[in-house]
């Protein structure tokens, strides 16, 4: 029954967003009764965290584990990116829903595992560049704005493929990296 009642979460936050999403509703969809539904999931943020783990197994966040076995840091950004705007490209509706609502949803919480895997991909993303004190700041932010949603989906709605927000957020990081300005200097 709690699983159930996560994946009715799940389907609903994925179609019309977590701020729309009632426990009325929830119970409707997993077809139980909403007392039913607070017997398993005592207030929203319990049920946020169900939804949450259960939608982090079917929509197949990626995983920093692979990322850490690719030695050179930029093969190793073009691989982790190319994988995250994939789960993105497949996730587009829900994750825009969940991006959309989290300033009205942000104190309920629920999100954390994903929080937490996403700084795992980034600590695997930001890991095995030169040690250069006077780049650090900006390659973080570089491969920080790389990694998020909003820039990857500004980059695709602005007529980049996949591919070429990939290479595009490749360059830059790497640009930062090196101590290069965007003139080459």
């Amino acid at each position: 029954m709690r699983q159930r009642i996560a994946e009715a979460a799940f389907e609903l936050h994925a179609t019309v967003g977590p701020a729309q999403t009632s426990i009325s509703a929830v119970a409707e969809r997993a077809g139980v009764q909403r007392h039913t539904v607070y017997n398993h999931f005592p207030d929203l943020g319990a049920l946020f965290r169900a939804c949450t783990e259960h939608g982090m197994r079917v929509t197949r966040v990626p995983e920093a584990a692979a990322w850490i076995g690719i030695d050179e840091p930029d093969t190793r950004l073009r691989h982790g990116l190319g994988e995250l705007y994939a789960y993105y490209r497949a996730n587009t509706r829900l994750i825009g829903n969940f991006v959309r609502d989290m300033a009205l949803m942000g104190e309920i919480g629920g999100s954390e595992a994903f929080a937490e895997r996403m700084t795992e991909l980034f600590s695997a993303l930001a890991t095995g560049w030169p040690d250069n004190a006077a780049t650090q700041r900006k390659r973080m932010a570089a491969i920080g704005h790389a990694m998020s949603y909003e820039a990857w989906r500004s980059l695709t709605d602005n007529g980049l493929s996949d591919s070429e927000a990939v290479d595009l957020m490749v360059r830059l990081v790497t640009t930062v990296a090196n101590g290069e300005t965007a003139s080459g200097h």
